[in-house]
């Protein structure tokens, strides 16, 4: 059994990796402040005896004894970082000293979830690793894609100057149940508004790709890094390579919620990517082979069915 703090553990992503993580047989602590998480997500785990609920800001320090810390902490849709940038900045940037200080002084194993936007607009595709990123230092994305860069910085950093134990994900498009239905993602939205009888938002000319990569796929992916080789630090691209348009994203929504949907056009936002593909190479080699097994109608299937149940109890923020 080890003792395990996650960060951001009440969001979507770090609700799942806390249910993965006391499913086998360890002790975790979730810290939260519940700017975008929720005790909603969290709390058919409050029974365990082995976890622990948390509210705290990882912008302060925190103390505890633990052997591992997965920094999960920071809002990821454009709608929450873009409502208080400086928050956001401040969440990746001293957040990431406060984790960094904390694994320093008791000599845990720290992972870093990176994201797939400190690429930006990649003129490269797929997108490598090694690919340095094409991203606009300020413009309105710039608060969450530069303070994850920094992050990335300050983790290697901490590695090279005072041996912390790193490791850092890039987590590329992610879906599944427990999303924020108001998060302003693709997926939420369309499902969302399809499941309301709406007629289905995309913007621009629809043609621009992303990858979509079931939670389960992101959670194994991000366990197997943890407990990768020693000298394997990362950054390694967790995603998955299957590209899709927003248009075939839509059509496959419209079909499996039988919605009267039609689809209606609005400008690009700004900064916003064109194309968006993990090369994962690196995570086939360094991580027992991994790679995403939920295929997309699998996956839209479960988190249709979870915001259809999130709609009908009314029980969403």
């Amino acid at each position: 059994m080890k003792r395990i703090l996650i960060t951001g553990g009440a969001g979507f992503i770090g609700s799942h990796l806390c249910e993965r993580l006391l499913n086998e047989g360890n002790e975790v602590i979730c810290l939260d402040n519940y700017f975008t998480g929720s005790k909603q997500n969290i709390v058919h785990l409050l029974d365990n005896p082995y976890f622990e609920l948390i509210r705290h800001d990882v912008t302060h320090p925190y103390f505890i004894e633990v052997d591992e810390i997965y920094n999960m902490a920071c809002p990821a849709s454009p709608i929450h970082y873009q409502f208080n940038s400086i928050k956001t900045i401040k969440t990746s940037v001293m957040g990431a000293i406060n984790m960094l200080g904390l694994a320093k002084r008791i000599h845990a194993k720290i992972l870093q979830a990176s994201t797939s936007e400190v690429y930006g607009d990649p003129e490269v595709h797929p997108q490598k690793e090694d690919y340095w990123g094409n991203v606009n230092p300020i413009g309105i994305r710039s608060c969450y894609d530069e303070g994850k860069r920094c992050a990335e910085s300050l983790f290697f950093n901490y590695h090279q100057q005072n041996n912390v134990d790193i490791k850092v994900i890039r987590i590329f498009n992610t879906y599944g149940p427990r999303m924020n239905p108001n998060d302003g993602r693709v997926v939420s939205n369309f499902i969302v508004q399809a499941l309301k009888g709406e007629d289905i938002t995309i913007f621009g000319d629809g043609k621009q790709t992303r990858s979509f990569q079931y939670v389960d796929d992101l959670v194994e992916g991000t366990i197997r890094m943890m407990n990768s080789r020693n000298d394997f630090l990362g950054p390694v691209n967790v995603g998955n390579p299957n590209e899709f348009t927003m248009l075939e994203l839509a059509q496959q929504v419209i079909e499996l919620t039988g919605a009267k949907s039609k689809l209606t056009f609005m400008p690009l936002p700004a900064d916003d990517p064109t194309q968006r593909q993990p090369n994962i190479e690196l995570a086939k080699k360094e991580l027992n082979n991994w790679e995403p097994k939920v295929q997309l109608k699998e996956g839209l299937v479960k988190t249709i069915e979870y915001f259809d149940n999130v709609l009908k109890s009314g029980n969403h923020r």
